[in-house]
């Protein structure tokens, strides 16, 4: 049985159309990622899934059931919103009792799902405490722990990091990745870092302009791209595009190639300058810019003695290319089409 299907769902804001024609499902033990920039429609995906925005159109299923017309707290849901959201009269543990209380569960039944959260949070030195006592981070795992007593059907999370620092964001993102392990709970997760979607998605999804891009698992969709959108839109730095024709190829077409394929070299194809250095230590991303104007970056290994202005030359392997068309979808691998360069 799989967690959530949805089928031809549409939203429509008066006139305005925000969902098209959504296909999806997730299985049992999924976890999901929604990505996209913003307005693309992720979260409001979400929110109809929920049941908290009504779908103009289609149909929702949730663990076998249909649930368009079945209310938010009927539907065998738990969310965990950015906002946090928690009661700031109540401690921990009633913050994470209250909707079992509300579900009038047994007294001992709530006890025993508080302090099994807790322990999988490691929020039991905290149960006492107020949501002002702590931290951003604990407060987030209050917010979740809130959700895991409540054993959903399907966890939706709507960019539940994005008001944490770069260090809890990772810690946190850990820990729901070993929390999705240890439930083998389905879950669909909206964010805008791509960070989060590459390393906690079993499958992504790719949203733009209320349409889906691409569906696949994080790898499939870096290595094997439907599109310039989707190829552009994941990866850290972003992948560089550059007229064909630069390179003797067709130039109503674009050539799609990744920081790290490119490499410096004394006798590169492409002349440049560098306009610009980032030393991270563990790798150095260099930008350079091409005699026509064109950007990019190339990504390197390690620490290098690169300096802004120097004249330098970069080359790439053409197997390592991406090919698209003028409207910006796919065309075939610069490697295919080479040979059938030789054989016409």
């Amino acid at each position: 049985m799989t967690a959530l299907t949805l089928k031809n769902v549409n939203k429509s804001f008066g006139k305005v159309q925000v969902l098209h024609d959504i296909n999806l499902e997730v299985e049992d033990g999924e976890f999901v990622v929604f990505i996209g920039p913003s307005g693309c429609g992720k979260s409001t995906l979400l929110r109809v899934i929920s049941g908290l925005e009504d779908a103009t159109s289609g149909e929702i299923t949730i663990g076998g059931d249909v649930v368009n017309m079945v209310p938010p707290a009927k539907r065998g849901i738990a969310m965990v919103f950015q906002s946090y959201a928690l009661y700031p009269h109540l401690s921990v543990k009633a913050n994470m009792a209250l909707g079992l209380k509300q579900e009038k569960q047994p007294k001992d039944e709530i006890e025993a799902r508080v302090a099994e959260a807790a322990r999988m949070l490691s929020l039991g030195d905290y149960l006492d405490r107020r949501p002002s006592e702590l931290s951003g981070g604990q407060r987030q795992r209050v917010a979740i722990g809130r959700a895991v007593v409540r054993k959903p059907k399907l966890f939706l999370f709507d960019e539940p990091l994005s008001n944490l620092d770069a260090a809890l964001r990772m810690n946190t993102r850990i820990e729901i990745a070993r929390l999705h392990r240890t439930l083998d709970a389905s879950m669909v997760y909206v964010t805008h870092d791509q960070t989060e979607a590459m390393t906690l998605a079993d499958k992504i999804v790719v949203l733009r302009d209320g349409r889906v891009e691409q569906v696949g698992s994080p790898m499939e969709l870096y290595n094997n791209p439907a599109n310039q959108f989707v190829a552009g839109f994941l990866g850290a730095p972003s992948m560089n595009f550059l007229p064909a024709g630069l390179v003797g190829g067709a130039s109503d077409t674009t050539i799609g190639i990744r920081p790290e394929h490119i490499r410096l070299s004394d006798t590169g194809r492409l002349k440049a300058a560098v306009s610009h250095v980032e030393n991270l230590g563990g790798d150095t991303n260099v930008l350079v810019e091409l005699a026509d104007g064109t950007q990019m970056t190339v990504r390197l290994f390690g620490q290098h003695n690169v300096a802004p202005d120097e004249a330098v030359s970069v080359d790439f392997d053409d197997a390592d290319t991406f090919h698209f068309g003028a409207s910006g979808e796919r065309l075939r691998d610069a490697t295919v089409l080479a040979t059938d360069a030789l054989q016409s």
